[in-house]
Parts: structure tokens; sequence; C-alpha cells
């Protein structure tokens, strides 16, 4: 199984369909009720619901999540059922195989209960219709460019983990920053901020920060507390901050190299549309 121990949870979301074909007198009997093992739509829903919470049980790679909701719909043709499936889930992970597992559920059941009265059925098709959720919520397709700044002395791992994290999230440049003490720190926020970098992390104690942000971002501090907190207890030490300067999103991220690369995923992309809220639909730089 993939660790998703650094991801956080969302609201996901995900509509799967199957068809099963038929002949058009088993559809009649559907219609009229007169199905020897009596209404097929009803067992298939439960069976759907039922495949849905199941399907980490079915699926090795698959993980344990909460299953929150799950929506079963039928449409009935000349030659053919139509099930819908909708599954909605708070979770780490997507809900994309539960829908479908539970879309094929619901079809396989269907072709039990008519099977003896209709030897030419077939499911023809299981697949994806939607899903929602995660990072794909508020992707942003204008490129845009970042900043890490460091002190000299702090591991080197720190401003490569903040680098990668940054990059693997969508920003087409990270320019690399080591300054000598912290008023160089101070500095280099200013200028970086002058020359309109959309975001600039910085690995230091978010009281150094904080004086020279404009315009607080309460919400991101809480998400990085939130999920450093939940993963390593004593980041309760730490202070980050965040918040524009200029239209720049500063963000000071203290804390070990894995943590802090590790605490990106808490803040984009979600991030970033903030930020081109805040800014007026400004995001590329």
């Amino acid at each position: 199984m993939r660790d998703v121990s650094f991801k956080i949870t969302t609201r996901r979301a995900a509509v799967a369909r199957a068809e099963l074909t038929a002949n058009r007198q088993t559809i009649v009997a559907i219609r009229e009720g007169k199905v020897p093992k009596g209404d097929p739509l009803p067992i298939a829903k439960v069976a759907a619901v039922t495949g849905a919470k199941r399907t980490t049980e079915w699926i090795p790679y698959c993980h344990p999540i909460p299953i929150e909701y799950v929506g079963v719909d039928f449409e009935l043709l000349e030659d053919r059922i139509i099930v819908e499936v909708e599954v909605v889930s708070i979770a780490k992970t997507g809900v994309e195989m539960e829908a479908m597992t539970a879309a094929a559920a619901a079809a396989l059941t269907l072709y039990d209960m008519l099977k003896m009265i209709d030897d030419d059925m077939e499911i023809v098709g299981v697949r994806l219709l939607s899903k929602i959720g995660g990072k794909s919520d508020h992707l942003v397709s204008e490129p845009w460019s970042a900043a890490v700044v460091t002190l000299e002395g702090q591991d080197a791992d720190l401003s490569e983990a903040i680098t990668e994290g940054l990059k693997g999230r969508g920003a087409s440049t990270v320019s690399r920053l080591e300054v000598a003490d912290e008023d160089a720190v101070v500095a280099s926020i200013q200028d970086l901020a002058d020359k309109l970098v959309p975001v600039i992390v910085v690995a230091v104690d978010g009281a150094l920060v904080s004086p020279l942000i404009e315009h607080p971002l309460p919400g991101v501090v809480e998400a990085i507390r939130r999920y450093q907190q939940e993963r390593v207890p004593t980041s309760m030490l730490a202070e980050p901050a965040a918040g524009l300067v200029g239209s720049s999103v500063v963000i000071a991220l203290p804390g070990s190299s894995h943590m802090a690369g590790d605490t990106l995923h808490a803040l984009f992309p979600g991030l970033l549309h903030a930020r081109s809220l805040l800014v007026g639909g400004v995001v590329g730089g």
C-alpha cells in the first residue's frame, strides 16, 4: 500500500456507472414486478452500499476509509439497466474504487437475480464518470514561481526539501537564498516581495516574519499547526507564520527537513487559490 500519512483529509466524491444488457422481456418483468426472485432493484442497491463499504476487503491496495454517503440510481431502458453510484467520504484518498466496486456489485446482483429468466445478459462496462477532492480541486494552470530563504548553517536538506516540495506542487522555478543572519532574512523577504515573487518560504521562526506581514493568514497558520502536531507532538514549540507582503504569500516554516517538506501538503494547491482571490486573480510571477 502507498504511504498516505503525509496527506490531509478532504471531501472526496466519485460517480461510477455500470451497464447490464438484458432482453426486453426481462425489463418488462422488472417493471411489472414479475421477477421470480423478487424485485432486484432494492437488493442491488443494498449490494452497492455493501460493496462501497467493503472495497478494501476486495481490492488489495485500497485504504480503509470512512464512507459518508452512497447514492444508487437505476435507469431501465428497453435493452439494458444503467446503474449509477455516487460515493462520498472525508478522507486522505479518493473514492473512485469504492464507487466502481459499488456499481459492479449492483450489476452482478442484478445478473444473479435475473439469470433464471435471461440467459443473454451481459455486464458491458463499469467506468468512472467523475471525481472530486484532494489536490485536483484547485489546480492552477498559470505558471508560478517561489523562493526559499534559509540561514547559513541550517541543514542543507531543509532548503532542498522545501524546494522539491514546491516544485512538486507546480512551481515552475524556485530560487534558493542562503543568508548570513536574521536581518538578511528580513531584507531578502522584502526584496523578493518587491520583485512580485508569488510564494516565499523561509525556514525561520515566525516571530521574525510577523512584523513584515501586511495581511495575516491565520487559517494557514492553523493548518500548519494542525498538520504538524498530528504527526510530531513536539512541533507545538514551533511558531509558524503566514501572510501577504505586498502580493507575495510569505510562510515561515520552522522544523526539520522532513516535516517542513511534508507540511506543504497541507497548504497547496489551496494556498495558491486563496492568493489569487486575495490579490485579484494574479497567480503567475
